[in-house]
């Protein structure tokens, strides 16, 4: 849409003849606009939806604003022919013909009657709000055109924008969530057994009610663009839609390790079968080993060996039930508990076997170290010295008995040591700790 230039002194034929040229093609640039705007499909879909909250007053007065730029675009159209026609009368207009010319073109020559209650529903005409006609010039008409055009175009524009991308794109999500609750369904996730049912439940409802909202007030779900001044700047409000599709996502990685439950639960039950064996035999080893500790290893604190947890077991049982029930929803966060307690049991069978077994593991170091200096002994020529024949014979024997006192036969070991270090003439074996023995010395 133009604007005409402002009011002057009587216009000559030239000025006149310029000015019709202009505000003919004004004339058809504003009717191709408003033809566009009342062809418009997000007009067509305001007029048939049933609307509310903010859209319903912004469309209440978009109407009124589109009644009145019909109104107006008439009253243009009568002043513009009424020139053309005074134009008309004469090749070369006269003075008189000239000043009317001039009062139509310039001055405040159009009348527009207007209705109260259009006027007083369009918000950029309130002041306007009650007259019953009103006095305009061709130019203050076509500002008063475009002001309308504008807001009218905006709303209309705005509405469209957010129905031609929110409402597919729920409905796009909706189907993919029908089918996500048919395979939450086969895998026994269903509200109030499962929190991803619940869930399918929730996002359902939300997005039920967030299409409604978008179908009756669009507008409401519009974020204007900073800055910007044209018609339907701005982008449409995803911000529930965005939050309800990640949980969808969510639900659908729940419900994807539910369906590798059901694939390979068998496989991870004679997994943990196995983890569980392998932990009992482990503490039946270190239940015997620990007898063997007591009868052979004298003056030696040995822990006491747990039997096998009888809570796994039955956990187990009732996993192993589960997948015979295909309830893979509370099979899954079953298994994943059972694997972490099972190699839990395990590592703690293998400590309970170390801690019980540690003396016999001191007995055979102290054992392999005494034979290591008997070899060293034998290769220096010294194997038939009695000093250290006897001191060798006397650990030997505390070693080789049961019990044995293990404090009693590192000491004897350690004598042994320090008497083939003196008789080689190396330095000192340094002593390990308790009581000195200085017999034979």
């Amino acid at each position: 849409m133009g604007v005409t230039d402002p009011a002057g002194p009587v216009m000559d034929r030239d000025e006149v003849d310029r000015a019709l040229a202009r505000l003919g093609a004004e004339h058809e640039a504003i009717e191709t606009s408003l033809l566009a705007l009342q062809d418009h499909a997000g007009r067509r879909l305001l007029e048939g939806a049933e609307l509310t909250g903010t859209t319903r007053e912004r469309w209440t007065a978009a109407e009124a604003s589109i009644t009145l730029l019909w109104a107006y675009f008439d009253a243009y159209t009568d002043a513009l022919r009424s020139a053309r026609e005074i134009r008309a009368r004469r090749r070369w207009s006269s003075r008189e013909d000239l000043e009317k010319l001039t009062e139509l073109l310039r001055g405040e020559s159009v009348t527009v009657a207007g209705s109260a209650t259009a006027t007083a529903n369009a918000p950029t005409l309130l002041s306007a709000a009650g007259r019953l006609s009103e006095r305009f010039s061709l130019a203050a008409l076509v500002d008063r055109m475009n002001e309308l055009y504008a807001t009218s175009l905006d709303m209309v524009v705005t509405a469209d924008a957010v129905w031609s991308a929110l409402p597919a794109r729920i409905d796009l999500l909706a189907a993919e969530l029908q089918r996500t609750r048919k395979l939450a369904h086969s895998v026994g996730v269903r509200p109030g057994e499962h929190p991803a049912g619940d869930d399918l439940e929730r996002i359902t409802r939300t997005l039920t009610r967030l299409r409604a909202d978008v179908v009756s007030d669009p507008l409401a779900f519009w974020v204007p663009a900073q800055g910007s001044s044209a018609p339907g700047g701005g982008r449409p409000d995803t911000t529930v839609y965005d939050r309800e599709a990640r949980a969808l996502e969510e639900v659908r990685r729940e419900i994807d390790a539910v369906l590798t439950v059901r694939q390979d639960a068998e496989a991870r039950l004679i997994r943990l079968r196995d983890v569980l064996s392998r932990a009992d035999r482990t503490l039946a080893e270190a239940r015997t080993a620990r007898g063997e500790v007591l009868a052979k290893i004298a003056a030696t604190e040995v822990p006491v060996v747990s039997g096998p947890p009888t809570a796994l077991q039955e956990q187990l049982a009732t996993a192993a039930e589960y997948r015979r029930g295909a309830q893979w929803h509370r099979l899954s966060p079953l298994l994943e508990s059972l694997e972490q307690k099972a190699e839990d049991e395990l590592l703690r069978a293998r400590e309970s076997l170390t801690a019980v077994t540690a003396p016999l593991a001191v007995r055979a170091e102290l054992r392999g170290r005494l034979d290591a200096y008997k070899a060293k002994v034998a290769r220096h020529g010294l194997a038939e010295d009695p000093f250290l024949t006897e001191r060798y014979d006397a650990a030997r024997r505390m070693l080789w008995s049961a019990p044995c006192d293990l404090r009693v036969a590192e000491q004897a070991v350690l004598r042994y040591q320090q008497s083939v270090a003196e008789a080689l003439g190396a330095p000192r074996v340094p002593r390990q700790g308790g009581p000195e023995d200085r017999r034979g010395e």
